[in-house]
């Protein structure tokens, strides 16, 4: 079994925002799968996706960003779920919009979300896809700018990238193999 998560917060308030970006990945699965997230368990929603004989786990925490960890660790536990078959989807940055960086260990780099799954799970070691929003203009702190919406521009290219995204997951998925699908999609 394997575990997509993908990172935001939850409430409409934060639809479309930067941040949410890793819950636009799950949505774009959803879509093309024609899924709906129909459970909620350990401050979570999610569904199972079966493709090709696998069962994957499509999650959205609904921790708000900054306890992603409290939400994961639990699911993973439950399921029996282990660190390499894991893959969280979240927004970068250090990356400009339309750009997408796969990678099997790594720091936080500053990201909450990321830091709360990396104290969780005691390691670093786990798949990850970073999600290019770019950095803030002049004079925006990052609160504001992660919290904000695309530019229309900005969002024409994002939606592409999610697009990329969820193949990416679906690469790592059919070949089992996280270093194929970076060799693929970095």
């Amino acid at each position: 079994m394997k575990m997509i998560v993908g990172l935001g917060n939850p409430g409409n308030k934060y639809d479309g925002t930067k941040h949410n970006i890793g819950f636009d990945v799950i949505d774009e699965i959803l879509r093309q799968e024609n899924l709906t997230m129909d459970e909620e368990k350990f401050r979570a929603d999610y569904t199972i996706w079966r493709h090709q004989g696998e069962r994957i786990l499509l999650v959205k925490p609904y921790t708000y960003m900054n306890l992603s960890g409290e939400a994961v660790l639990p699911l993973m536990s439950y399921y029996g779920v282990g660190q390499d078959d894991i893959c969280v989807v979240y927004d970068d940055l250090d990356l400009k919009p339309g750009q997408i960086r796969l990678r099997q260990k790594g720091s936080a780099g500053g990201h909450n979300g990321m830091k709360s799954i990396i104290q969780m799970l005691g390691s670093q070691e786990f798949n990850r896809i970073r999600v290019g929003i770019g950095r803030p203009a002049g004079g925006w702190k990052v609160v504001d700018h992660v919290l904000a919406p695309f530019s229309k521009e900005d969002r024409d290219l994002v939606d592409v990238t999610v697009k990329e995204a969820t193949d990416a997951i679906r690469h790592w998925i059919d070949t089992d193999d996280f270093i194929k699908s970076m060799n693929e999609y970095n």
